[in-house]
């Protein structure tokens, strides 16, 4: 798609080629407006890649969004920040759920969407960045380690269902350590960019870039603040990558449970965890 002078104020002609080629939008759930909890104000965002079902003339219609086989319920009113990316050019918007969508061929009675309304105006911005006026989405940072022994993750991972349980009962998460990080190399931190069904996005600068290279196989562990105090790990593998005009390298990972299939559920329902407790401070705060 060409470059053009036009494109803000024609978002609406980049959703239809979006919903044409099946391509997808990213959605976050809003933390402002969800009252004045902290946990809520202490945490960042989650940012999930949905594909465009449906458009109307006041409607989008896209994917409800899915973490490692469990869906990620948005009930009727949740306020969203959204983002259409098309090569270098984004554009960010608020908008609002209007309810569940009704599938419709092709796509199989079975197949889970929301209506999404949509937006008066759109804004412009850079590809990646986080920060605009429509609404701010802080992303989270990814510490990521070359996994050079996959089968060394099991204790790490059954450390983490153990504090993901004791937190869920009520208990204190004890402080992340290192101790029982698998047989890694040298790490780095990378951002979060978005998730998928089965996987991630992330953005690695151009100094730690080398490393994607040289391996494929990483040890993840990120944090979502208060929301979800205990980390976030798992093993994942890096599937294609993509260098920007800066030499960053967008890597698209996804989720590697081999060697502990159990642990899929225990990160599956953490995020789910996460965005249930927002939009459920969403509804106390209507």
């Amino acid at each position: 798609m060409p470059a053009s002078r036009s494109r803000t104020t024609e978002w609406r002609r980049s959703l239809e080629q979006l919903r044409d080629r099946d391509g997808a939008i990213e959605i976050a759930v809003a933390r402002d407006g969800a009252g004045s909890d902290e946990s809520i104000l202490n945490s960042t965002d989650l940012v999930w890649r949905v594909r465009v079902l449906e458009l109307s003339q006041s409607e989008v219609s896209v994917d409800l969004p899915f973490a490692l086989g469990r869906a990620v319920e948005l009930p009727e009113g949740t306020p969203l920040v959204c983002a259409i990316a098309i090569g270098q050019n984004r554009w960010m918007f608020r908008t609002v759920v209007t309810g569940a969508w009704t599938a419709r061929a092709p796509y199989p009675r079975t197949h889970r969407g929301v209506r999404l309304t949509l937006p008066d105006h759109v804004e412009r911005c850079l590809r990646r960045t986080t920060r605009v006026d429509v609404g701010g989405v802080t992303l989270p940072k990814v510490d990521m380690w070359p996994l050079l022994e996959p089968r060394s993750v099991l204790p790490a991972e059954r450390a983490s269902e153990l504090a993901f349980k004791a937190a869920m009962a009520g208990e204190a998460p004890l402080p992340t350590s290192d101790d029982l990080l698998p047989t890694v190399g040298p790490g780095f931190r990378a951002t979060l960019v978005n998730l998928g069904g089965g996987g991630l996005g992330v953005l690695v600068e151009a100094s730690d870039a080398a490393s994607l290279s040289r391996h494929r196989m990483f040890w993840l562990r990120f944090t979502l603040g208060d929301i979800m105090p205990v980390p976030i790990c798992a093993a994942a593998r890096v599937v294609h990558t993509h260098m920007d005009s800066s030499h960053r390298i967008y890597a698209g990972i996804s989720f590697d449970f081999d060697f502990n299939p159990a642990h899929q559920r225990v990160v599956g329902e953490q995020l789910v965890q996460a965005i249930a407790r927002l939009t459920d401070s969403h509804r106390r705060a209507a």
